[in-house]
C-alpha cells in the first residue's frame, strides 16, 4: 500500500471517529497534560488512539511523534509526525475549523517526504509528496499571485501577539485568525490567502513541528515558502521540544516586498 494512501486512510479514520465524539452527549474536557506541556482533551486522545490502532492493524512499524504522547518508538526507520486535532480549541467549542495533520519522514522538517492535512469538518484533503507538487482532493494547487492592496493574511492573533503581527494586520486589506495552523498554511498553498503568520511574545506559545510538518511540505511543493517569523530559514528537528515563529507565503514577490520594507 503506497505510503500516501496510508496517510489519507488514517486521516479519514480519525475524521470518522472524532465525528462520533462530536455527537456524544457528554461535553469534551481536558483529561491530562500533553508531552509538550499543554492541556490534552478527550478528543485529542481519541484521535491519537485511532492513529496508533491503525498502524498496529496494518503492521506498520513507523515511530510516532505526536502532539499529545510525544515520541513513541515502534522500531521503525520512519517517523509519522501527528497532530491528531489541530485546532482543538475550535473543536472543543464546536467551531468548525480543525484538521488532522500527518507527515512522514525522518530527521527534521526538510526530511519530510509526505504530508497530509485533512479538514475534519469540510472533508477537504490537502497532500504533497516531495518533488511531486501539492494537491487538494486530487487536483494540483498553486498559490495565487500577490496583488498589493488586496492582501488576505491569516494571522495568529492573541494576547501575546507581537509588534510584527500587528504591523502585518495593519498592512493587509483583510485578516483572518482561524486557530488552525496546518489548515491556514494549506489554504495559502491553494490560493485562498496570501500569507500565514504566527509569532508569540511568549516563547512557549509558538508552534511545534507537529503543527507545521505536513503543511510546510504542502506549501513549498505548491510553490510557496516557509521561514521563521524573521524571515530566516526554518528546519526544526523532529521532536516536540523546539518551538518557532512561522512566516508562510504564497508569492515570492510578497516575501521580497516585506523584506525590502523591513517587516522580516
Amino acid at each position: 500500500m503506497p505510503e500516501l494512501d496510508i496517510l489519507v486512510r488514517i486521516a479519514h479514520v480519525v475524521e470518522s471517529r472524532v465525528a462520533q465524539e462530536r455527537m456524544s452527549p457528554h461535553p469534551f474536557k481536558v483529561v491530562a497534560m500533553s508531552a509538550g506541556g499543554t492541556p490534552t482533551e478527550e478528543a485529542d486522545r481519541v484521535a491519537e488512539a485511532q492513529v496508533l490502532s491503525y498502524l498496529e492493524q496494518e503492521g506498520l512499524d513507523w515511530d510516532v511523534l505526536s502532539e499529545e504522547l510525544g515520541y513513541v518508538r515502534r522500531g521503525g526507520k520512519k517517523i509519522l509526525v501527528v497532530d491528531p486535532i489541530d485546532g482543538s480549541s475550535n473543536f472543543l467549542n464546536d467551531i468548525p475549523i480543525a484538521s488532522v495533520s500527518l507527515a512522514l519522514g525522518n530527521g527534521n522538517l526538510s526530511g519530510i517526504d509526505i504530508g497530509v492535512v485533512h479538514d475534519l469538518y469540510g472533508g477537504k484533503t490537502f497532500w504533497a509528496v516531495k518533488g511531486g507538487g501539492a494537491y487538494l482532493n486530487g487536483h494540483r494547487i498553486t498559490p495565487r499571485p500577490w496583488r498589493p492592496g488586496r492582501d488576505l493574511y491569516f494571522l495568529n492573533l492573541n494576547t501575546h501577539s507581537t509588534e510584527r503581527t500587528r504591523a502585518l494586520a495593519a498592512r493587509a486589506m483583510r485578516v483572518r485568525s482561524l486557530g488552525c495552523a496546518s489548515l491556514e498554511m494549506a489554504m495559502v498553498a491553494s490560493g485562498c490567502g496570501d500569507l500565514y503568520y504566527s509569532e508569540s511574545a511568549q516563547a512557549k506559545s509558538n508552534l511545534r513541528v507537529t503543527d507545521i510538518a505536513a503543511a510546510r511540505l504542502i506549501l513549498t511543493e505548491a510553490g510557496g515558502g516557509v521561514a521563521r517569523g524573521d524571515g530566516t530559514p526554518l528546519d526544526l528537528k523532529l521532536n516536540i521540544d523546539e518551538r518557532t515563529s512561522v512566516l508562510a507565503w504564497g508569492s515570492q514577490a510578497l516575501f521580497d516586498d516585506g523584506r525590502s520594507k523591513g517587516l522580516w
